[in-house]
């Protein structure tokens, strides 16, 4: 249950940000709808409490779009799965190999899963030794996030993405060049 609570006296701030000092709650609110705005609190703490005149509707919209905005800004993690399992034949291995590499570049985690049935369960080297291969295979876009570790009947290793590789000495130098070039063109205008 929501109360009401109302106090005598509040400061107000405008639309346009000016104080229009302390005054009664009532005048507050009939200056509000004055403007046909809204009387919204600021500063419940402060002593006698802030309010301010706005657009409490469009202020709410434009909260929702800054958060939106900051929402695509963000870079989202992804997991990307890949299945095997022990018996798996060389071309398959590959095949599945490549699209766990393309995924480790692109920025996504990658998660392992070597699936054992029946007796396959008994020789859980063999899933040890394709995991072992396949972080190898992937040493040069990924590394080992999770190592492999048992799960009922399934084997799970999970890989990340290797951090942003410096840039090549050869780009660096040529973006060092051009800074300079830039520079000197600036200074040959300014005499």
């Amino acid at each position: 249950m929501n109360y009401l609570i109302r106090v005598p006296e509040v400061r107000v701030i405008d639309a346009e940000g000016e104080q229009l000092g302390v005054m009664s709650t009532d005048r507050a609110i009939a200056l509000a709808m004055q403007d046909g705005l809204d009387l919204v609190e600021v500063s419940p703490t402060a002593r006698p409490p802030v309010c301010r005149i706005m657009d409490f509707g469009k202020y709410k919209y434009e909260q929702s779009k800054k958060q939106k905005e900051s929402k695509k800004k963000q870079h989202t993690v992804v997991i990307k799965e890949i299945k095997l399992r022990p018996k798996t034949e060389e071309h398959d291995y590959q095949f599945k190999m490549r699209h766990a590499h393309d995924f480790l570049e692109k920025g996504n985690k990658v998660k392992v899963t070597l699936m054992f049935r029946g007796r396959e369960l008994d020789h859980k080297e063999l899933g040890d030794k394709m995991l072992a291969r396949l972080q190898v295979d992937l040493a040069d876009v990924g590394t080992v996030e999770r190592p492999a570790s048992m799960e009922g009947r399934l084997m799970v290793m999970y890989m990340a993405p290797l951090p942003a590789k410096v840039k090549p000495k050869e780009k660096r130098d040529r973006t060092v060049a051009a800074a300079t070039e830039i520079k000197e063109e600036e200074k040959d205008a300014q005499t």
